[in-house]
């Protein structure tokens, strides 16, 4: 029974053993992809940040134009009216502006998102490999409980069979000391009818020769 009940102990830590072992490959399979989620939403909001800039530059040279300032170069020609500041590109590149001040946010966020996301992982790997190694031992130490159970169980089964043969060769014994005795017992009563006549006859033989007179035998007998 204790084998039997280290076995299936056994089995069950192996079993937990391998759903850890699973759960930890699905978590480092989601760690890949999270990463590469990380990576595609970073690249993007750089490179999106970086047209925005390139294109808030160019913006800045075409409407920038201080006030009371002419422009650099020759006069407009005639029928042209001299450049001024264009009232509508405060509003856009602001917008430019708030888009790259977003993705830059975005970004930091993926950045904090993605390191708190490696420590939760890096802790989850940690204790899953040391509750997969504390099982591992416990494995090891039930295994070796086991071995020396059957061992013993070999052993002791050994005995066992040795006992029940020498059981066995008493049991023979004691039946035909039975069918002896039960001879004796039952032929008691004749031989001890036998041996009393015996006796009786051994006691006139000696009263003969003790100088009996043979009349007095035959009267008695």
């Amino acid at each position: 029974m204790k084998i039997a009940d280290l076995a299936k102990a056994i089995a069950t830590l192996k079993s937990e053993v391998g759903d850890l072992q699973l759960s930890l490959k699905r978590a480092g399979e989601d760690r890949e992809e999270q990463s590469k989620a990380f990576q595609q939403l970073v690249t993007e909001q750089r490179g999106a940040q970086k047209l925005l800039k390139a294109a808030l530059e160019i913006l800045s040279e075409f409407y920038f134009i201080q006030e009371g300032q002419e422009p650099a170069g020759p006069p407009p020609p005639g029928g042209f009216k001299p450049m001024k500041k264009n009232a509508q590109s405060g509003g856009v590149m602001s917008m430019i502006e708030q888009i790259i001040a977003d993705a830059k946010a975005m970004e930091e966020e993926a950045l904090r998102a993605e390191k708190e996301a490696i420590g939760a992982y890096e802790v989850t790997v940690a204790e899953t490999k040391a509750s997969i190694d504390e099982k591992a031992k416990d494995i090891a130490t039930k295994q070796g409980t086991k071995a020396k159970l059957e061992e013993e169980l070999v052993e002791t089964t050994k005995d066992k069979d040795e006992v029940v043969l020498e059981l066995e060769d008493l049991a023979k014994y004691n039946a035909e000391l039975h069918t002896s005795c039960d001879y004796v017992l039952k032929n008691f009563d004749i031989r001890q009818k036998a041996r009393d006549e015996e006796v009786e006859a051994l006691k006139q033989a000696k009263a003969i020769l003790s100088g009996a007179k043979f009349s007095a035998f035959l009267q008695s007998a």
